[in-house]
């Protein structure tokens, strides 16, 4: 999945000379396509691949993989308002901001929960101070707003991995304050994204079972995971048991349901949770209704999803970067010989050196 990410990347020297951002689609021969109407990157695509390259970082200290995730944080920061809020997509490579489009104006939403999480990372994990004051304008906003269940849960993990770092200072108390938010948003034991869905949730982003089990181990409160059980229980576990049955499965939804039951795991212990994750993991090589592979391990990319049992033949970025977060072990496992700048797939954007 790295290997599409690079295919997809490209510099963005309006946010500075080493900014980087990730085409929003792409198809399976690595071109990237426009999304009408948005532009041609989003925070929401580049946060995200920060955290999955600051893991893979962590995990093999690849020096070009640094280079790769400083340079997508550059452009996150870039598009950082300097209130918490952020613009969510440029509207071509020369930069120009999408201000109003309705999934790019600035916001207490999933692009600023996503800026602020890759903020954050940036300041514990790649050690950017320029990043902390983001970070802190991010839970500031955050604080002073009520956003629906599924971001705030992106905040709340957020938030967590923040004080991980020791830094509570301003943002003490918070984590109850999120939790109970999060807890109060549901219909019989089900977790809902936000208080006017009804039925079945979606699972795209639904990750309010890791949120509350986190916060449930950090603040000793066996409530907030016995909540999260419950709903993880109502809601996924005959969604991994079945193979992720419905007509349209997109690689996030998947990755949601893998981030709940890891998180569940580590909370409780318990295998099942364990086990329900590693049947999620087995979505990707086959276990869907299509019965083929979702990450062509060949070709380096995870598809967009799994339509009336047939893989599509797109390959976003989003898809990519869920599907490293999925399978930690395979991004981390990506394997160059040398320096990137000799392969095809960065030919035109490698980090420089730093």
């Amino acid at each position: 999945m790295l290997r599409q990410l690079a295919r997809l990347t490209r510099r963005v020297p309006a946010a500075g000379p080493r900014a980087l951002a990730i085409a929003i689609y792409g198809d399976g021969e690595g071109h990237a396509l426009e999304a009408p109407g948005e532009g041609v990157a989003c925070v929401d695509d580049a946060a995200r691949a920060v955290e999955l390259l600051a893991l893979v970082w962590q995990a093999n200290q690849s020096p070009w993989i640094h280079r790769w995730a400083l340079g997508l944080l550059d452009f996150v920061l870039w598009m950082h308002q300097g209130d918490g809020l952020w613009v969510n997509f440029i509207s071509n490579w020369e930069g120009d901001l999408n201000r109003d489009g309705v999934t790019s104006a600035p916001g207490v939403n999933f692009w600023q929960a996503r800026g602020l999480s890759a903020a954050v990372t940036g300041a514990t994990i790649l050690g950017q101070a320029e990043a902390e004051s983001a970070a802190l304008a991010g839970l500031a906003a955050a604080a002073g707003a009520r956003p629906a269940p599924d971001v705030r849960s992106i905040q709340l993990l957020a938030l967590g991995r923040w004080m991980d770092g020791g830094r509570a200072g301003q943002v003490a108390g918070r984590q109850d304050d999120w939790a109970e938010e999060i807890a109060a948003c549901r219909i019989d034991r089900i977790l809902m994204n936000s208080p006017e869905e009804r039925g079945t949730p979606h699972l795209w982003g639904h990750v309010q079972e890791a949120a509350l089990s986190q916060a449930g181990v950090a603040l000793g409160r066996r409530d907030l995971i016995e909540l999260a059980e419950a709903s993880a229980s109502a809601l996924f576990s005959p969604i991994i048991e079945g193979g992720f049955p419905a007509p349209h499965v997109q690689p996030y939804d998947v990755q949601s349901a893998i981030e709940v039951m890891d998180a569940l795991a580590a909370a409780t212990g318990r295998v099942g949770y364990a086990e329900l994750a590693g049947l999620a993991r087995a979505w990707f090589s086959g276990r869907n209704p299509s019965g083929a592979a979702v990450y062509d391990r060949v070709r380096g990319l995870v598809a967009d999803g799994v339509d009336d049992s047939v893989v599509s033949l797109g390959s976003g970025a989003e898809s990519n970067i869920v599907g490293g977060l999925a399978l930690p072990e395979a991004a981390a496992a990506v394997s160059f010989e040398g320096e990137p700048e000799g392969h095809p797939e960065y030919a035109e954007w490698a980090p420089a050196r730093s």
